[in-house]
């Protein structure tokens, strides 16, 4: 590897198993040389097999719900206990629809449902980078990241409420990372990730649908949870230190598609 996060400390949310893009960051990260903390929410843990990846990657386990403020400060106080310091990087990889579990249709939400689910996908990142940015938790060049999906800006029907999620979120990275680059020199962007089969994604329906036509639609394919993760480790490396208030397409080129071959080609078969 290339040692491009050596010395650095980092809090990856989200892991919770080998098909989560977060698992594959947490390996990443620890094969560059950075130590981190890893958390989720307690339910989520339970379902997950987080314990093994805190052993693979020689990791601490902080429990949190990131909808509360106080189980935000705890992890980000114990975190710079345990790693002796500020914070370098951050990955927000969360993402949570009560409607979509349910089956509730984007036409007939129940809100409170809409409200859990903007909170968990969207409003825990202004929370997370509300403490870190109170706290001065992070070092200067920092990199925060959270991981999006570009139903924000167009019409997948069947991703229900995850879509306005995700949009608020990309806003939200753009106007805090505004006054963390301003304030603490610290950079903070989004992924948009190409439709990837982890635990969450395969809850929405059509999913294997997304992932057939963006294959079709992208010249270079549909990207993997792996490669998400490359990209991810890039990004809090110090080979990005400008690069900031983005949301960044990673999905083989579809997001520029407006029509490829071979879905023409599906389209007019005999």
């Amino acid at each position: 590897m290339y040692n491009l996060l050596k010395g650095k400390k980092g809090i990856i949310f989200g892991a919770l198993d080998e098909n989560s893009i977060a698992w594959k960051v947490a390996e990443r990260a620890h094969e560059e040389g950075a130590e981190f903390v890893l958390t989720n929410a307690p339910i989520a843990m339970r379902m997950g097999q987080i314990k093994e990846l805190a052993a693979k990657t020689n990791s601490e386990i902080i429990p949190a719900d990131a909808t509360s403020m106080d189980d935000i400060t705890n992890l980000v106080e114990k975190s710079m206990e345990i790693l002796g310091g500020k914070i370098d990087f951050v990955l927000h990889s969360i993402g949570m629809s009560v409607n979509v579990r349910k089956g509730r249709h984007y036409t007939d939400s129940k809100y409170d449902f809409t409200t859990k689910g903007w909170d968990v996908s969207a409003v825990s990142f202004h929370k997370v980078m509300n403490v870190l940015y109170n706290k001065q938790a992070m070092n200067e060049w920092g990199s925060i990241v959270a991981l999006t999906y570009m139903a924000a800006q167009r019409v997948f029907p069947d991703y229900n409420d995850m879509a306005d999620n995700k949009a608020y979120l990309e806003s939200i990275a753009r106007s805090f990372g505004y006054f963390f680059g301003r304030d603490h020199k610290v950079r903070v962007n989004t992924i948009s990730q190409s439709p990837t089969p982890t635990t969450a994604g395969q809850g929405v329906k059509g999913f294997d649908g997304f992932i057939s036509y963006a294959e079709k639609m992208s010249p270079l394919g549909n990207a993997s949870a792996l490669e998400c993760a490359d990209y991810t480790i890039s990004l809090f490396s110090d080979l990005t230190k400008k690069v900031t208030l983005q949301n960044l397409f990673h999905d083989g080129g579809f997001s520029n598609m407006g029509v490829s071959t071979a879905v023409m080609d599906k389209f007019t078969e005999e």
